[in-house]
């Protein structure tokens, strides 16, 4: 008898990418969740030399980033002969990674139009925004920092049918954002999680503490 009908479905990790003027989410999801997520934190503390009433206080959040890596295969499909990669291999997944950091094409056709015409300021085409999603308690708007490629394997037509994209994310906070800005409230959502999750781990270290100090008392 088999238990694999009972065990807990696997959340996914993915991007999700909000673009301005489209009511429609583009969502990214990753094949294989990344072995590993690197995180890198840089405390946002007060000058070194200043007062010594600042020494303790933080100018905000944070700065975060993080490093992870995305496999994308299209094995299975093309040994099934179902889907689009027999066609195309994996070039539309990488393609929807890259476009998160690509201005849209009917922007930058529309921006080269208003130059031809003289204005004398245009604007560049905002990014997306961006959504890292590692599980229902992860949930943060980030900006991608780093993005190389490495694909694998190719079909006949040269598409790549294998690939590692290594990925590297800044996290946005409400240093970052404006308040309007709905990744400015998924932050601030974000942190109350992080407080909650702190509450728990100092209550659950607090009874060790507390006997290890009781013998000095």
């Amino acid at each position: 008898m088999t238990t694999s009908a009972r065990a807990p479905r696997m959340f996914k990790g993915a991007l999700v990418a909000i673009e301005p003027s489209s009511p429609l989410a583009r969502v990214i999801l990753f094949q294989y969740n990344p072995d590993t997520l690197t995180r890198t934190l840089e405390p946002q503390t007060a000058a070194d030399g200043g007062e010594r009433s600042e020494a303790l206080r933080l100018r905000g959040a944070p700065k975060e980033s993080l490093t992870l890596e995305v496999e994308i295969d299209a094995t299975d499909q093309l040994e099934t002969g179902t889907g689009p990669a027999v066609r195309l291999g994996i070039y539309p997944q990488l393609s929807a990674l890259e476009m998160l950091i690509y201005p849209g094409s009917a922007r930058v056709i529309a921006n080269t139009a208003l130059m031809a015409l003289g204005t004398l300021e245009v604007i560049p085409p905002p990014a997306p925004l961006t959504l890292f999603i590692w599980g229902p308690r992860r949930i943060v708007p980030v900006r991608v920092s780093t993005f190389s490629i490495n694909e694998q394997a190719f079909d006949v037509h040269l598409n790549p049918i294998r690939a590692t994209v290594s990925l590297g994310l800044r996290i946005l906070n409400y240093d970052d954002l404006a308040p309007l800005n709905p990744g400015y409230h998924l932050f601030l959502a974000h942190q109350m999680v992080k407080e909650t999750m702190a509450v728990i781990g100092s209550a659950d270290n607090l009874g060790a503490v507390i006997g290890h100090v009781k013998p000095f008392l």
